[in-house]
């Protein structure tokens, strides 16, 4: 029996006898069009046996002047992470979705189309994206009423979430409600006032705006946990369940380049500075003893990590959330 022995010889004749044929009929290739889509922005992880899905909003810039520190550091930390625009560092929003398995709590909303501008307001159809609808939404926790995080509730004067009742710290309500103090808020600070008031106006029309002033758990395993400093009434909330816990941290911190590794740098958006910064430097030597899993409103999507000393300095390295299939 003879076998065919391939060599060079033999596969360069059939190259040049099929080049030309190959030529000839090959049909006029357009380019394929650009697609400009994202995956979905839906993350999920498990704590216990409840199902916690990272919601994102959107992503904008913020121009690194609102951070208050030494400018040259902050310009050198920015750098480090090849962010080198000073007026247009990333920031990320996010909010999270908890099925505990007998309610569907959303803890804060994103801006819902009314702060930030066009790439943000994406949280209601990643959420849709994600499997869920909005009418299935039972209970929505907002960590604090600036319009980031509560201006998803609403839309066009009427409520995204028709089933839900929104709960916020009284302190907060209080606050941005109150027509006298937006009277006397400085004019570009009055969107926050107004975006606030909008979000509140048809869940109050419903009966369903619910401030709140205790630390009792609002439903099993989701417990409000104090924050303050970032606004009059910020409050985080700590998912726990068969042992395992997620805080989510609203704005404990906004920019992880600068304040994981300074701590001590604070930014505009704080009410009360001095009082966000030790809140945040506090908060941080417990979550790096107690290894606790965070969600976080802007760090990188999804926001899901945990924190831990730094080998040098006085900072923190932020360790995000490792892909994983939950089955």
């Amino acid at each position: 029996m003879k076998f065919f022995t391939i060599t060079s010889r033999a596969v360069l004749a059939v190259s040049l006898a099929f080049a030309g044929t190959f030529v000839a009929v090959a049909p006029a290739q357009a380019a394929a069009p650009l697609q400009h889509k994202q995956v979905p922005g839906f993350y999920r992880a498990m704590i216990g046996d409840y199902e916690v899905t990272a919601l994102h909003d959107g992503g904008a810039g913020i121009d690194s002047s609102l951070l208050h520190g030494d400018p040259a550091l902050i310009q050198s930390l920015l750098a480090r992470s090849f962010q080198n625009d000073p007026k247009n560092v990333s920031a990320t929003v996010q909010g999270y979705l908890v099925n505990t398995g007998s309610k569907l709590v959303l803890i804060d909303t994103g801006a819902g189309g009314h702060w930030g501008g066009p790439t943000l307001g994406k949280l209601v159809q990643n959420l849709k994206a994600s499997g869920y609808k909005p009418e299935q939404v039972d209970l929505v926790l907002v960590t604090h009423l600036h319009a980031d995080h509560v201006g998803g509730i609403y839309k066009n004067g009427k409520r995204v979430f028709p089933n839900a009742t929104v709960m916020m710290k009284k302190a907060d309500a209080d606050f941005w409600l109150s027509k006298e103090i937006t009277a006397k808020a400085p004019e570009d600070a009055k969107i926050f006032f107004k975006v606030a008031q909008d979000a509140a106006a048809p869940y109050i029309a419903a009966g369903k705006w619910k401030p709140y002033e205790g630390m009792d758990e609002i439903v099993p395993g989701i417990a409000p946990h104090a924050i303050p400093g970032h606004t009059p009434g910020h409050t985080g909330y700590m998912i726990s369940s068969k042992g395992q816990s997620l805080l989510v941290w609203g704005d404990t911190a906004h920019v992880l380049a600068v304040q994981m590794p300074h701590p001590e740098i604070g930014i505009a958006f704080d009410s009360d500075g001095p009082m966000a910064i030790k809140t945040r430097e506090d908060l941080l030597v417990k979550l790096a003893a107690d290894k606790t899993m965070i969600a976080a409103a802007h760090m990188p999507f999804p926001g899901l990590g945990r924190v831990r000393k730094a080998d040098t300095g006085a900072g923190y390295d932020w360790v995000p959330a490792t892909f994983l299939n939950l089955k």
